[in-house]
């Protein structure tokens, strides 16, 4: 499969060989090297492309390898509170339960004595 060329791609190698024409150069000459300026264009861009494709997988991997290594650890976290019983209260949550039957302790002793 031949790579197509694009016109602008083909001026452009057409307009560079023009610009380094040499003086006596004929124009199956300088056709010459425009087609071989259009070559080294297309080589350039196909390689651009291979580049880019690798960056793309290499960027891929590592976005895959980071989200492999999350899910490991969330499995290790998992399994290490699987094993080691934790208790659901903090000393926060205590301290607010115990004002909290304080309170009411407090309400109904109001309303038994008003």
């Amino acid at each position: 499969m031949k790579p197509t060329i694009s016109t602008e791609t083909q001026q452009n190698a057409l307009a560079a060989a023009k610009a380094i024409q040499k003086p006596g150069q004929n124009k199956e000459q300088t056709k010459l090297i425009a087609q071989g300026i259009e070559k080294g264009i297309a080589e350039y861009k196909k390689l651009q492309k291979a580049k880019s494709r690798e960056r793309d997988k290499a960027r891929k991997q590592q976005l895959k390898a980071k989200f492999q290594a999350t899910n490991n650890i969330d499995d290790t976290d998992e399994l290490d509170d699987n094993s080691e019983p934790q208790s659901q209260f903090t000393t926060t949550t205590w301290i607010v339960i115990v004002m909290l039957l304080l309170s009411w302790v407090g309400f109904g002793a109001y309303i038994i004595t008003a």
